[in-house]
């Protein structure tokens, strides 16, 4: 059932927690302002539209999320997918995708799919996330630097081509503003905690620049009055017109914001919940989400997600429930009517360097190369990620890199599965027979016993199938014993189908043992009894072997 966590938390809701909430929501609008201006530019949007997006966005998530203290907005992990969609398909066509990503994330949540996405390996999380830090990073190298450059390329490598072909062009004292702003966001945080570094920043550049601009004359510091025109004017809202060409192909752009839109958010709720001691509902979040995502577009909105920094922000600052994200939400709304106007005087080279900043926090370079210590697969699955998001794009990325996994772990899989010849037994408690033995069987010169350990799916299956049909001296009956089988798949079954078939044809009588009531359910929809007798499956191995014996009686 759907039901926001807002409703449960309003039940208790007291003047205590209201003014907890008042006070952490402040601060997080505060903290949320500059990084919506710079996640709006850094996508190639207007800096209005990271703020409406933080706003619309922000309420809606808290209102209708999963978890207490999640705080929503634009955040870095999309800039690369909106940029690109904006470059092919303009500000309609990412409309459209923000659109069908939420419809998706509804879909997502509806289907309880919540759990699922957390299963996404984290080689890939940590290696498409270091690709977009880097991504993000290479894109500030203009603005942080001033240089003279028309267009930058969009492609990884030209684009660091072009930079070294104008490093003549760098402007030293754009330098010098994007260093200042880099050093008063890194060494801030050391003499007080509570007041963001990314504002201070914004705020002792800008006057700077001003400072330096009328009395200095230097006018070579580009401004974000120098790039767009300021609106504070909040949009009317407006269905994008759609067409079935447009759709079909921001389908895969569209799933590729779900699923990072969702892989993001929970696992900022998932962060969440191991500092306050709650649990967020993973479905409705998810549906909160698409929500968001739904509404924010119609008013000109970029995709949003629950964002890590700002929910973390909120905890530290004391928000207790979703009403520090609405209140969050009004703080950015107020800035936006009355204070958007000043927001032209902010220099590029400061967002340049706020970007710059987010982007090293994104890379996780920890994460990174504690992988790197992990076993092979993993390092391939984190490479190729990684490298995929740089040079190509994030979609396929995660297309390749989930892929890769599945295959990996297809193997490995594979791998944990055993099928061997067994000549002397020890008889153990097995399937649903609660009786204890000590002894051990002999195993009869013309009956054969193979042991299936692990999943019986196609690898197994594939391996058992070859070893039981091998030549050798013909045996009077097969016995399988599948006590260490927790689940078989259609390729298993068919297999087992093939061996049964092939001894029958053989003249060899096939015996199941152990088969765990799961498997036993399987087989028998799979009507695979129809092919040896419901007789021939027994619960242990010193029934399988007296019921062996009596089918070579007469042999």
């Amino acid at each position: 059932m759907f039901k926001p966590k807002l409703v449960s938390c309003l039940k208790s809701y007291d003047k205590k927690t209201f003014t907890s909430d008042l006070m952490a929501g402040i601060i997080v609008g505060i903290v949320a302002l500059p990084l919506a201006i710079a996640f709006g530019i850094a996508s190639g949007v207007t800096p209005e539209k990271g703020i409406i997006t933080a706003i619309v966005a922000g309420l809606l998530i808290s209102v209708f999320g999963g978890s207490k203290v999640q705080i929503g907005g634009p955040t870095g992990a999309f800039i690369i997918i909106i940029y690109g969609i904006i470059e092919q398909y303009g500000m309609t066509g990412l409309s459209i995708a923000t659109l069908m990503a939420g419809i998706f994330l509804v879909m997502f949540g509806v289907l309880r799919l919540g759990t699922i996405i957390q299963y996404i390996p984290y080689p890939i999380v940590v290696g498409f996330t270091s690709g977009i830090a880097v991504t993000i990073f290479s894109t500030q190298m203009k603005d942080f630097f001033g240089m003279s450059i028309d267009k930058v390329p969009s492609d990884f490598i030209e684009k660091w081509i072009c930079y070294f072909e104008n490093l003549g062009s760098i402007d030293l004292w754009t330098v010098a503003i994007g260093v200042v702003s880099l050093l008063t966001i890194v060494l801030l945080p050391r003499i007080n905690k509570k007041i963001p570094g990314s504002l201070i920043a914004i705020i002792l550049t800008t006057v700077l620049a001003l400072v330096l601009r009328e009395y200095a004359g230097i006018t070579s510091i580009e401004t974000i009055g120098d790039r767009f025109s300021i609106s504070a004017e909040l949009p009317d809202a407006s269905v994008p017109e759609l067409s079935w060409l447009t759709i079909k192909g921001l389908v895969q752009p569209a799933i590729t914001i779900a699923l990072l839109g969702a892989i993001e958010s929970l696992l900022s709720a998932t962060v969440a919940d191991g500092v306050i001691g709650d649990r967020h509902h993973s479905n409705n979040e998810l549906i909160g989400q698409g929500i968001a995502n739904i509404v924010t577009p119609l008013f000109g909105g970029i995709p949003a997600t629950g964002a890590i920094a700002r929910t973390m922000t909120n905890i530290n600052n004391g928000g207790k429930t979703p009403v520090a994200g609405i209140i969050h939400a009004a703080v950015l709304l107020l800035i936006f009517l009355f204070l958007m106007p000043l927001a032209q005087y902010i220099p590029m080279a400061c967002l340049a360097g706020i970007l710059i900043v987010v982007s090293y926090n994104m890379c996780g370079i920890p994460s990174f190369l504690g992988i790197l210590r992990n076993p092979k697969s993993d390092i391939t699955v984190l490479l190729v990620t990684f490298f995929l998001t740089i040079i190509f794009d994030l979609t396929v990325a995660i297309e390749v890199g989930i892929v890769i996994a599945c295959l990996l772990f297809m193997r490995r899989m594979a791998e944990t599965s055993d099928v061997h010849l067994v000549t002397d037994i020890d008889v153990e408690e097995e399937s649903d027979l609660q009786s204890q033995h000590d002894e051990h069987l002999e195993v009869p010169c013309n009956i054969e016993v193979y042991e299936i350990n692990g999943p019986y799916f196609f690898g197994a299956g594939n391996k058992a199938e070859e070893l039981m049909t091998r030549f050798r001296e013909k045996p009077d009956v097969r016995i399988i014993r599948m006590r260490h089988v927790p689940f078989i798949d259609s390729t298993g079954i068919h297999n087992l189908s093939n061996i049964c078939i092939t001894s029958k044809q053989q003249g060899i009588d096939v015996v199941l043992s152990g088969v765990n009531p799961k498997v036993h359910a399987v087989l028998e929809k799979a009507h695979f009894y129809d092919l040896i007798g419901e007789d021939h499956i027994c619960p242990h191995i010193d029934i399988a072997i007296e019921k062996a014996k009596e089918l070579t009686v007469g042999r």
